[in-house]
């Protein structure tokens, strides 16, 4: 696809991080430096200059980026929402298993573009690999957490590891009235023949569940030089485990832009589907999302 061509692409993007560092509630992020993710701000203006040349977007959605105060955190996203040119969603930040939730959720509720929460869950034995300090997914009150969102029309992003998928295709059943995204296609982490067996047939427990979608997001995380050959097979065993009705493409700006353009990503995401119907591709580039996050 050509500049032009790829110009005339509508896309939701429906996982990025917009930060304000000035806020001074992102102390996980302290000692990063300029050139490194969430070494600098990444705002509005910034997301607007990565995508010049790229998809036409028409909408996109924050996913909390670890905050010290979600509150803060969603005030911040929402005054910048106030002034976008497209719609943006809000995936805030609370602790499923905190006396607190509630209280936070009911905060988070004074922002039109509140749809749902993320408490990262990936934990591994490598720190490469792990954001999560504790295991969320087999903690007591966990799934009650996620029961607590449903019954509020809310969704919960659930960023897991392949060797958590039949947790997470469990705690997914017992609360079939909450929506469940999985983050950044399982992250296939394990790059050896059983973590590729692993992650796929993780895949397909996880998509048995009819409240589980998928954002096909955060390739470059594992592999930085990653080409659309490479992340092809990726693509294509996430469509065939939850088809293009249940699976979104996304940035994971600015995180992923350390590996690639954004224009760059998207032009992956085109090439791969490119001989798709276009009702699976308005699925893929904006409808999936439009639907999960109501936008």
């Amino acid at each position: 696809m050509t500049e032009t061509s790829l110009r005339a692409l509508s896309i939701i993007d429906p996982h990025l991080h917009l930060v304000n560092l000035s806020t001074g509630i992102y102390s996980r992020f302290a000692d990063r430096m300029p050139g490194e993710p969430f070494g600098t701000d990444y705002l509005l203006d910034d997301l607007i200059a990565d995508a010049a040349g790229g998809p036409n977007i028409v909408g996109v959605v924050h996913v909390e980026a670890l905050p010290d105060d979600p509150l803060r955190e969603a005030a911040t996203v929402s005054a910048i929402a106030a002034t976008a040119p497209f719609p943006i969603g809000l995936v805030g930040h609370a602790d499923l298993l905190s006396n607190g939730f509630e209280p936070i959720l009911d905060g988070l509720a004074a922002h039109p573009s509140f749809r749902g929460i993320r408490q990262v869950a990936n934990i591994h034995p490598n720190p490469a690999f792990a954001l999560a300090t504790r295991d969320i997914l087999n903690a007591d009150g966990f799934e009650d957490g996620l029961r607590i969102l449903g019954q509020r029309d809310l969704s919960f992003d659930m960023q897991i590891l392949g060797h958590q998928m039949v947790r997470g295709a469990k705690v997914s059943a017992t609360c079939p009235q909450t929506p469940i995204v999985v983050n950044h296609a399982g992250l296939w982490s394990d790059r050896t023949p059983e973590g590729w067996a692993t992650w796929k047939a993780g895949l397909r427990l996880l998509a048995a569940n009819p409240n589980v979608t998928i954002k096909i997001s955060g390739l470059g995380m594992r592999d930085a030089g990653w080409t659309t050959e490479a992340i092809r097979p990726i693509v294509y065993e996430v469509l065939d485990a939850f088809g293009p009705d249940r699976s979104m493409f996304a940035s994971n700006f600015p995180v992923d832009g350390q590996h690639a353009g954004y224009a760059r990503i998207w032009q992956a995401f085109d090439d791969i589907t490119a001989a798709m119907t276009s009702t699976e591709r308005d699925r893929l580039f904006h409808g999936t999302a439009r639907e999960v996050y109501r936008l």
